[in-house]
């Protein structure tokens, strides 16, 4: 079975099937509706052989289908019908979740995004659970106010990183976690990491694709 990855973010949708070594990255945006990533996809998959499709979506997915609106893509994602526009079976997951997946290499393990807003997964045992730690509050803001771009630009690098070292250490106690994985464009800005953590990597979002298929092998 050949899979055809496929991670769409704010600037860009990423894709990779099965077999093939290079990924393929076309630009996306706030004027990108679902039948443009779709469209965009065919295009620049057309000389690749794939039988299914997994699709990493940044929103909340619940049985396969966005269950709210992209914050930076247009409108029209909930209630469009990905598995007809494909014509193949299908996976839809948040796109952090993707990335943890991707991720994982044993025991509990949590995934924290940083980039223009906060990506949050856990992994704990080999089960994917979506979380949205974003928006949980702290006092008057978010989680994601903090570690986000806007923290970022509102504390500096040096305040920035150490609100992670701080937030990522809760983290860690709260959920019992064995290691934590930071991923997102923000990420490589850390001068250290926190203890416990290590650095992602954005392929693994796509790994983490062709991995909800092996998964449903099982």
């Amino acid at each position: 079975m050949k899979v055809l990855a496929i991670d769409v973010g704010g600037t860009g949708v990423k894709l990779l099937a099965t077999g093939e070594t290079e990924r393929r990255r076309f630009e996306s945006g706030p004027a990108m509706t679902p039948e443009l990533m779709v469209s965009g996809v065919k295009k620049l998959a057309a000389d690749w052989k794939y039988d299914v499709v997994s699709i990493g979506y940044p929103g909340i997915v619940r049985g396969n289908r966005p269950v709210t609106e992209p914050h930076n893509l247009a409108p029209g994602w909930v209630g469009f019908d990905f598995d007809a526009a494909f014509d193949c079976p299908l996976k839809m997951i948040n796109d952090a979740a993707m990335q943890a997946l991707g991720s994982y290499k044993g025991g509990s393990m949590l995934f924290l995004g940083l980039g223009t807003g906060l990506g949050s997964a856990m992994v704990v045992h080999g089960t994917v659970v979506p979380l949205e730690l974003a928006h949980l509050s702290v006092k008057k803001k978010t989680f994601e106010d903090d570690l986000g771009m806007r923290g970022f630009e509102r504390l500096g690098p040096k305040k920035w990183e150490k609100r992670v070292h701080a937030i990522v250490e809760r983290f860690i106690a709260a959920f019992l976690l064995d290691e934590v994985v930071l991923g997102g464009g923000n990420a490589k800005k850390l001068k250290t990491l926190p203890e416990g953590c290590r650095l992602g990597d954005n392929a693994n979002a796509l790994l983490g694709g062709f991995l909800l298929w092996e998964k449903a092998k099982k």
